[in-house]
């Protein structure tokens, strides 16, 4: 199945999106490489939408909307949840939570029909994501409440855009991703503003407000260059994930999906140079094998 293969290499897009907004991350506080990022994917979906044409209704529209919305709240909660800890544990807990959601959704309400061999990759799938998200070598800490209703909160705002781009039509082109886009940049943007409020009211220079804590040089160009490269990978992963549901089954294209962290951990290990524990390869190597079930299904 053609849309098996588009939603794994989509799904590595992610990875490599969240990979460079990581290292931006570094110099640049997480909601500015994020408005960032989505002005640029917004930018690059525009320049590339007439080479596609389509046409949108108005259902189409409201549809990316809802979908920009619920991505924004599960990025959101995503960093949020990522930062109380334990990440060993909310990590892969959204990451399953983000592919069981629209696989019961594809399954129960839309009727999804898969060959055995679809079950069984889906399942495959699901042992992927956990293995491939586990982070080893941390001390096993109890997750709080909190922290795992902001994971599961993330995993179903994640879930819920895929839902949402389910929805649109054939002939929309990329309208629907458009529309979601302009919606997380105006979020995004609103954030920030609301942060330059309360900077002003405490009397903060405009480098804290851009820079995270404890960062130095703040504006060097390598870390906005990164910014807009993970505008461009996270449309790009968008485009890619659209033509996979347009094309393939809702449930098989959330499971791939969710496996997004191995195009981050195999970046890592190549350009930073981290190391890879076996439990992850292990995921990978499950992936590839829930792949091939999932793309015969």
């Amino acid at each position: 199945m053609i849309a098996a293969a588009v939603a794994l290499v989509g799904a590595l897009t992610y990875g490599a999106a969240d990979f460079l907004g990581g290292l931006a991350a570094r110099r640049i506080r997480p909601v500015v490489v994020t408005a960032v990022a989505a002005s640029t994917g917004l930018v690059a979906l525009s320049l590339i939408h007439p080479l596609i044409g389509g046409e949108a209704t108005s259902v189409d529209v409201a549809w990316g909307v809802a979908a920009g919305v619920l991505s924004a709240i599960g990025i959101g909660l995503l960093y949020a949840c990522l930062a109380i800890g334990p990440m060993s544990i909310l990590s892969p807990l959204t990451a399953v939570v983000s592919a069981v959601a629209p696989m019961l959704w594809g399954l129960l309400v839309k009727g999804d029909a898969l060959a055995p061999a679809g079950y069984a990759g889906l399942a495959v799938a699901l042992v992927a994501v956990v293995l491939v998200g586990f982070v080893p070598g941390e001390r096993i800490v109890r997750p709080s409440t909190r922290g795992l209703a902001m994971a599961i909160g993330s995993g179903l705002g994640i879930g819920g855009f895929l839902i949402a781009v389910d929805q649109t039509s054939t002939g929309s082109g990329l309208v629907p991703l458009l529309a979601g886009r302009a919606t997380t940049a105006v979020i995004a943007g609103a954030a920030i503003g609301l942060l330059a409020v309360a900077a002003a009211h405490r009397g903060a220079t405009t480098r804290l407000l851009i820079a995270p804590a404890g960062a130095s040089a703040p504006s060097r160009p390598r870390a906005w260059l990164l910014a807009l490269a993970c505008g461009v990978a996270d449309a790009a992963a968008n485009a890619l994930i659209l033509l996979a549901l347009r094309t393939g089954e809702l449930a098989v294209v959330s499971a791939l999906t969710a496996l997004y962290p191995a195009g981050t951990i195999l970046l890592a290990s190549v350009v930073l140079r981290e190391r890879v524990a076996a439990i992850q390869w292990a995921g990978l190597t499950l992936a590839l094998v829930a792949g091939g079930l999932l793309a015969v299904a």
